[in-house]
């Protein structure tokens, strides 16, 4: 079911004018193969892309051990709600050692394996050119990800007519997405600190208690996955440190105890909740400090 724009009159005549020039931008390329996790910035870009190219656009959700299951049952329903033809595959970064090596350009290689994804199925799928949801606010955090697209020549329409995070959401809102305040769901590697080993196994230990946060009622959740060192500097088990929206806190503190459950029956040795509240970006904090030594 194509989605319905609401009345034109919610957005401002320079975020209309923003509207349609994306459109036409659209338009002139003629087919397109959009990089589709569900966030709001691939739905909105998918959902322009179809609406002006109908068949002759493509989203494409690439599947890896740090997509979460909730995630893609998710895109699949948004491509069902657009109409978008929606096709996934497989990615295969958790085998590239950069990737897992999980230094500060993990996101570069993660994004590599993607877009060379993407660009090999664009001509197979006789479409004209490769689409991301990058928009204005993700230039101003360190995303080494951005120089894979680079690379790759992948079109950022967002960053070309100045979107931001909050004008992306306003225009999808605009167009009656059901996902315009959704939650932004970054990749589940992004809950390791820098330097501790991306794994099949965190992976999952993350996804899993995240799932159940998410079904005690919280919203916008991460889990921060850290090593403990015990004696002889073996790793003795993992600490996870959850962030909830800061309006969450108190929803979070009033179901502390099924947090805690959820965290140990998922392997945690310790459940922390950071009182900070999420933030986009926070491992970033430990990046160009002086690091104490990386359990394996």
């Amino acid at each position: 079911m194509a989605v319905a724009a609401t009345d034109s009159a919610d957005l401002s005549p320079e975020l209309a004018e923003k509207l349609e020039a994306m459109r036409a931008d659209f338009r002139a390329w003629g087919s397109a193969l959009v990089c589709f996790s569900g966030g709001i910035d691939s739905t909105l870009a998918a959902a322009l892309a179809h609406e002006v190219l109908g068949p002759r656009a493509v989203a494409m959700t690439a599947v890896s051990p740090s997509l979460a299951p909730s995630e893609l049952v998710h895109a699949r329903e948004l491509a069902a709600r657009i109409g978008v033809r929606h096709e996934v595959v497989e990615s295969h970064e958790i085998d590239e050692p950069g990737y897992v090596a999980n230094d500060g350009r993990r996101c570069f290689y993660c994004k590599t394996e993607l877009y060379g994804i993407a660009t090999a199925k664009a001509p197979a799928w006789d479409l004209a050119v490769v689409v991301n949801g990058t928009n204005l606010d993700d230039l101003g955090d360190y995303r080494p990800g951005l120089e894979a697209a680079a690379n790759a020549q992948v079109k950022s329409p967002f960053v070309t007519h100045g979107l931001s995070k909050a004008e992306v959401r306003l225009v999808a809102k605009h167009l009656g997405l059901p996902s315009w305040d959704k939650p932004a769901a970054a990749c589940l590697s992004s809950r390791l600190p820098h330097g501790t080993p991306v794994t099949r196994e965190r992976l999952l230990q993350i996804a899993t208690f995240e799932a159940a946060l998410h079904e005690l009622g919280l919203r916008q959740v991460r889990v921060r996955w850290h090593g403990l060192e015990g004696v002889g500097g073996q790793l003795a088990g993992s600490l996870a440190r959850v962030e909830v929206a800061r309006e969450e806190l108190a929803a979070a503190f009033a179901v502390h105890e099924g947090v805690v459950r959820a965290g140990k029956a998922a392997g945690f040795l310790f459940v922390t909740l950071d009182l900070e509240g999420y933030r986009v970006g926070s491992q970033n904090a430990l990046l160009g400090r002086r690091m104490l030594p990386i359990v394996p």
